[in-house]
């Protein structure tokens, strides 16, 4: 199993002094027996591999002295393209997991799954 900040594409140097959320601690996954549907998946690969370009880019930029608003506004652009990928991740997980968990007949799998989204929103507050 990979540490968090290690694995799914993560390099722990480049996020050093930041938290790293690892994508399934204690070995959870889809919890439900779900997965993320084959075209939401691909898609949010697509999306994270551009982003990961355009991250190369603004090292490139920071390396070569670019000008700093100019540094600053390809950052805010990679923002709004991991906020689009979040908004599509969440979609797909309330479509999936949330949704069944919610039909079914394990209480405690509601309320977990419940709290779940809960932490997420309060955490999104806070950034």
């Amino acid at each position: 199993m990979d540490q968090p900040g290690q694995g799914a594409g993560f390099d722990k140097q480049a996020v050093e002094g930041y938290d790293v959320y690892d994508p399934l601690p204690r070995g959870r996954g889809y919890p439900s027996g779900g997965a993320m549907e084959a075209r939401t998946k691909a898609e949010v690969l697509r999306r994270l591999r551009s982003i990961a370009g355009h991250v190369e880019g603004i090292a490139r930029m920071v390396e070569e002295d670019a000008y700093c608003v100019d540094i600053i506004r390809q950052v805010q652009a990679v923002q709004r393209a991991l906020a689009k990928v979040n908004d599509m991740v969440l979609a797909q997980h309330l479509r999936t997991c949330v949704t069944t968990a919610i039909r079914g007949d394990n209480p405690d799998e509601r309320e977990r799954v419940l709290e779940e989204i809960v932490e997420v929103f309060e955490a999104a507050q806070k950034i």
